[in-house]
């Protein structure tokens, strides 16, 4: 048996969660979050948690049953406590401001870049150089947060770009000087 798929999701109050066959609808205060699992792995709502089952012990159903568990936990917690990632800027002139429709960065080309919201994620700029995503679908937030980073991926010689918070970039030395 799969330890975490074994696990139940308890859902807490202010938390509704639909089941209809492979699809499971979670809506909750954060927002409303809908997806299709796979028809080989049975999820059931009782008594206020919600089991996941699979119909043998082949890997690829305890794979299965483990991720899916997984992700309907994440469902659960993204419309309760939302998700959210942080990012930082480094560099002379790099910046994010906020528009209407998401992001106007300046990270050192010779245009500005939108960067554009897509539905349910919410960015802010508190400062300059630290931008914020926000969500309730964690996949969604990675991925926006993956592809602003992209824009400008950090340089290993001066550390200049768009890193993750906590990221650590690892610093090479420059070219040697002469004998």
């Amino acid at each position: 048996m799969s330890r975490i798929g074994k696990r139940p999701v308890s859902v807490p109050g202010g938390v509704t969660v639909k089941v209809d066959g492979s699809v499971v609808h979670v809506k909750g205060p954060k927002g409303e979050l809908t997806r299709r699992f796979h028809p080989e792995v049975s999820v059931t709502m009782a008594d206020g948690t919600i089991t996941v089952a699979r119909p043998s012990d082949e890997p690829r159903h305890k794979a299965l049953h483990g991720l899916s568990r997984t992700l309907v936990a994440n469902m659960v917690e993204g419309v309760t406590k939302g998700y959210s990632k942080q990012l930082e800027i480094t560099g002379v002139g790099y910046k994010a401001e906020v528009k209407p429709y998401g992001l106007l960065m300046s990270l050192g080309y010779s245009h500005t870049i939108e960067v554009k919201a897509p539905a349910g994620i919410k960015l802010s700029a508190p400062q300059p150089t630290t931008v914020i995503i926000e969500g309730a679908d964690k996949e969604v937030v990675g991925r926006v947060a993956a592809e602003i980073r992209k824009l400008r991926k950090p340089e290993p010689y001066k550390g200049k770009g768009v890193r993750y918070a906590n990221e650590v970039i690892r610093r090479k030395a420059g070219k040697a000087g002469g004998k």
